[in-house]
């Protein structure tokens, strides 16, 4: 069974790149971050979902961290830049309010 689309992510990582060089990452996970706020068409509250941290690594070396509150907007949009050390993967990885993780990956070849 495939997961819903608030557990996707699309990632963006040069396929190649000089040891060394700065490179830019990019990554949007589709969510559709409920904040807690909102009621149903019978007015019961919509429970509270959002995703409350994002990282990325590479080559086991945290890259990029940050802690979500329930004002960050649907689908948040992340962009940073990370040094290609060596050749592997990026591994990005986010938790939603619930403790329910995922995790996606995007290779990079280190010449």
């Amino acid at each position: 069974m495939a997961e819903p689309a608030r557990w996707t992510v699309r990632v963006s990582v040069p396929p190649v790149a000089r040891r060394g060089e700065t490179i830019e990452v990019r990554a949007l996970v589709r969510h559709d971050m409920e904040t807690g706020f909102r009621h149903d068409h019978l007015g019961a509250i919509v429970p509270r979902d959002i995703i409350t941290f994002f990282s990325c690594r590479h080559a086991g070396e945290e890259v990029f961290r940050v802690e979500l509150g329930p004002s960050i907007a649907a689908n948040p949009f992340f962009s940073f830049p990370a040094r290609a050390m060596e050749t592997g993967e990026f591994v990005f990885s986010w938790t939603d309010g619930d403790g329910r993780a995922r995790e996606a990956r995007a290779p990079i070849k280190v010449t």
